[in-house]
Parts: C-alpha cells; sequence; structure tokens
C-alpha cells in the first residue's frame, strides 16, 4: 500500500506549487473528481525505493460555514485518507485566525502533522519559527516551493523519516496467485458487473473484506485449470446487490492496483465515449509498464451510430496504443465477456517470456535494413546489437554509437518493429541505448625523442616552403 500525504492549508500558501515539486512534474494530474468547485488532485512521487501518493487539496479557513463546503468536504476527505498531512502555513502572512482553526481541525482529526512553512526566502527563520510555535506541531521545515530551497531536506529527512510513512508496501497476495488482473476505470463504468462476471455467475464473495476503505481486495480464483488473482478496486459485491451499490471511485485504489497487476483492464463507458479521465488512467498504465486490455462496456444498448463513432474515436485517440486488444462487452448482460480471458493470457505471456538474444538483432538488423537511422551532424546512427534487460514489459537494450540522438520517430518505429517481430499482444516495449565506449578516448600516444625530432625537422621544412611561395 502507498502511503499517503495530504497538502492542507489556506488558499493561495503554496500547497499547488509543492504539489509539482513532490512529484517532480507539473503533469502530475491522475484524476479528479469532477462537479466539485475545487477538486482534489493525485500524484505520485518517488522516495527512495518506494513510492508515494500525494493530494492536494482546495484552500481552507477551518470555518466550513463559512466557505464553500464542497472544497472543505474534499479537504476533510484527503485528511482522511492521509497517512501523513504537510500543513502549509505563509511565512509572509505570519499566523492569521484560519491557520489556527485548521490546527484546531487537525488536532481533533488525530492524523500524523508536518508543519511546513513556505515564502521563507527573505524572512527571518527564527521570527517565523515564534510565530507558529504556539500552533503545537513541534518540528517544522522551512522551504519555498517556488524555487525548491528547503524541499530536499523537507522530502528526504522530515517526510522520509518520519514514522508516518512507515507503511506495509508489500501486498498481502496468496501464494500460487497466478495472473493478477486489475479491473480499472471510470466511477460506474460497470467495474463491480465484471469483476462479478469474471468471478463467475455463483461465486459469492464479501464485500470489503479487507477491513479498511482503502486496501484493494485480492481474490484468488481457478478457470479452466488456471490460477487467477482478482484486484478489486470497487468492492465486489454479491451479484444480486449489484445495482444497489454505488460504486465508490479511489484513486489510491487504482493506482496500487496498477502497480501490483500483471495485467490491466481498462474500461471505457460506450454511452460516454472516451473522456480525458480515461486517458489520465491509461497514461498512469503506460508509465508503470503493465500489459494492457480494453473493454469497451455497455455496448449491447449502444445506437449503431453511436457504435462507429466509439470506434473511430478509439482509433484517433489511441493510435499510439496499436499493441493492446479491444473487447466491446455487457458486464451485465455477460456479451463478449467470456472472449476478454485468451486476451488476458496473450497479454501475460507477451510480458513475461523468455526472449532470445539472436531473435533480438535478426529483428533489429531486420529495421534497420528496410530503414536506416538518420545521420547526426554528417555522421549515421550505428546501432550495433540488442539484447534483453528485463520483462513485464520487456526490456530491450540497444548499443551503438550516437544512441542518445536516436529521435522518437525512430524509437516509435523500432517499437512497432520488435512488436510486430516478437508477435507481441496487450504489452508495451520499452529501450535502452547505450553508447559503445571508445577506449581510445583520452588517450594520447607518448611520442619518443627520435620521433619528436623528426616532427620538428618536418614542421621547419614546411615553414620554409611556405616563405618561398610568399
Amino acid at each position: 500500500m502507498f502511503p499517503v500525504i495530504a497538502l492542507v492549508g489556506r488558499p493561495n500558501v503554496g500547497k499547488s506549487t509543492l504539489f509539482n515539486r513532490l512529484t517532480r512534474t507539473r503533469d502530475a494530474l491522475v484524476a479528479s473528481f469532477p462537479g466539485l468547485t475545487r477538486d482534489r488532485q493525485y500524484g505520485k512521487g518517488a522516495l527512495g525505493n518506494f513510492d508515494y501518493v500525494v493530494v492536494d487539496t482546495g484552500g481552507l479557513s477551518g470555518d466550513e460555514n463559512g466557505i464553500d463546503r464542497p472544497m472543505a468536504d474534499q479537504a476533510m476527505q484527503a485528511i482522511s485518507e492521509a497517512d501523513l498531512v504537510l500543513f502549509i502555513v505563509d511565512s509572509k502572512d505570519g499566523r492569521v485566525t484560519g491557520d489556527e482553526a485548521i490546527a484546531e481541525l487537525l488536532r481533533r482529526a488525530d492524523v500524523a502533522t508536518l508543519l511546513v512553512a513556505n515564502k521563507i526566502d527573505g524572512q527571518n527563520q527564527d521570527y517565523v519559527a515564534g510565530e507558529f510555535s504556539s500552533l503545537g506541531f513541534g518540528e517544522t521545515a522551512y522551504i519555498s516551493a517556488t524555487n525548491g530551497n528547503g524541499v530536499s531536506h523537507l522530502v528526504d529527512e522530515l517526510i522520509g523519516g518520519h514514522p508516518a510513512m512507515d507503511v506495509d508496501t508489500a501486498a498481502d497476495v496468496p501464494p500460487n496467485s497466478g495472473i493478477k488482473i486489475a479491473v480499472v476505470g471510470r466511477p460506474n463504468v460497470g467495474k463491480s458487473t465484471l469483476v462479478n462476471r469474471l468471478l463467475g455467475e455463483d461465486r459469492v464473495v464479501v464485500f470489503d473484506e479487507a477491513g479498511t476503505t482503502r486496501d484493494s481486495i485480492y481474490i484468488p480464483y481457478e478457470r479452466e485449470g488456471e490460477a487467477y488473482t482478482l484486484i478489486d478496486t470497487a468492492g465486489v459485491r454479491r451479484r444480486g446487490k449489484v445495482k444497489e451499490a454505488i460504486e465508490k471511485f479511489s484513486i489510491i485504489k487504482t493506482l496500487e492496483a496498477i502497480s501490483d497487476a500483471n495485467v490491466v483492464i481498462l474500461m471505457i463507458d460506450a454511452k460516454e465515449g472516451i473522456v480525458d479521465q480515461d486517458l489520465h488512467i491509461l497514461s498512469h498504465i503506460l508509465d508503470a509498464g503493465r500489459a494492457l486490455v480494453f473493454a469497451v462496456n455497455k455496448w449491447d444498448g449502444t445506437e449503431l451510430e453511436q457504435k462507429n463513432y466509439i470506434k473511430r474515436e478509439l482509433e484517433r485517440r489511441l493510435v499510439f496504443i496499436n499493441f493492446a486488444k479491444t473487447h466491446f462487452i455487457s458486464a451485465l448482460h455477460g456479451s463478449g465477456v467470456g472472449n476478454i480471458y485468451p486476451s488476458i493470457r496473450k497479454a501475460y505471456e507477451s510480458a513475461t517470456r523468455s526472449i532470445r538474444t539472436g531473435e533480438l538483432n535478426d529483428i533489429l538488423e531486420a529495421a534497420i535494413r528496410d530503414h536506416q537511422p538518420p545521420l547526426v551532424r554528417g555522421h549515421r546512427i550505428k546501432l550495433r546489437y540488442a539484447h534483453i534487460g528485463g520483462n513485464n514489459p520487456p526490456i530491450v537494450v540497444i548499443h551503438g554509437n550516437q544512441t542518445e540522438s536516436v529521435p522518437d520517430s525512430y524509437k516509435r518505429y523500432l517499437e512497432h518493429s520488435f512488436i510486430s517481430g516478437l508477435k507481441l499482444q496487450g504489452t508495451p516495449i520499452r529501450f535502452e541505448f547505450k553508447s559503445s565506449e571508445n577506449p581510445f578516448k583520452g588517450r594520447r600516444n607518448k611520442l619518443t625523442k627520435r620521433q619528436v625530432s623528426s616532427k620538428r625537422r618536418l614542421m621547419k621544412h614546411v615553414k620554409k616552403k611556405d616563405k618561398k611561395r610568399r
């Protein structure tokens, strides 16, 4: 399970700027909850060898009656999800009534809290420390989120060493669990219905057996003699109660499920088509390198015109995902669901298969023969040989000269060549390019005395010739 860090504070104290620093990107949004004045945003960061989730919230004043209620509800939900809250205050404004009200809310929530004094540049740190000491949160981090001052210390020492971050990240997966499958998608796309269909009509599963609202549920089962484990993010319900319950959409569950899975089924609603939130989830699946199967749900009740539109949209917006199989299904009625299993097995086999070095080099040679790498500063990029560097997803290591200059267009060409040549289905493929070291780089032969003398005579001879010509 990922440790969760929530950023809480008044409006305009720098929460979003710190969010971007902690996730090391300005495009860290994984998903948002629509229909709210200010959504909470989720991103992923890395600390040493493990990942964490950061939640950015709207501004709080501490007075729920005096601010937009949905915004306050979102912030309080983030606090309830968090292992550690970063309470961000403005060093330039000093302590204000809103800070004191938020501090009281956090004390009542009984959550581990670290006080972060932002905008410290140009301020007297001792004065700022005295100003906020009455809030009663002990050690304070002093940072400037805008220019990054103090952020490394905050991440490495204060957050990394905080007891609240000591979360057991090992998933409680049963032995001999087989292929691990995660079913992910937007709210009400039909995840629970599909999970029940995949498990079988008569399968009875206890809802939320993991015991917390944030844990994914691991459900081992067998089908036709093969072992599988479903990682359920929506909560599996008894068949008769699927319609009664409202699906909970937890980004944290989704991130964990994608990370733990061998194969991810991304569900898309045929009634609504592909929306930005689908693409956000898809981007995370691709970043994780997971094998992928698309399931377009509610297909049987969709008009022909909408079906044609959906197919065109899939071709247009997912043109770069040519390796993944798409299934048009009805999870409610079961049509098309059985066809998903062959795609799951094929995707898993493609992601984990052993690949011979000779096979990779045959494909590389054929690709270069059909379309040579481009010239860089008058010299052609040389790709000499390839070998496997890992699997799930397959990693192909290519050695050569000037490999750091291989353009993205040629990388896409190689990706298509290797996926086609290896007959991979359902899995992305990654490349690592390594330039061969020149063994003579930086070395100069030392001339003997006789060679130095000959060189000087030759230089004098050349100079005399030049004078005569003038």
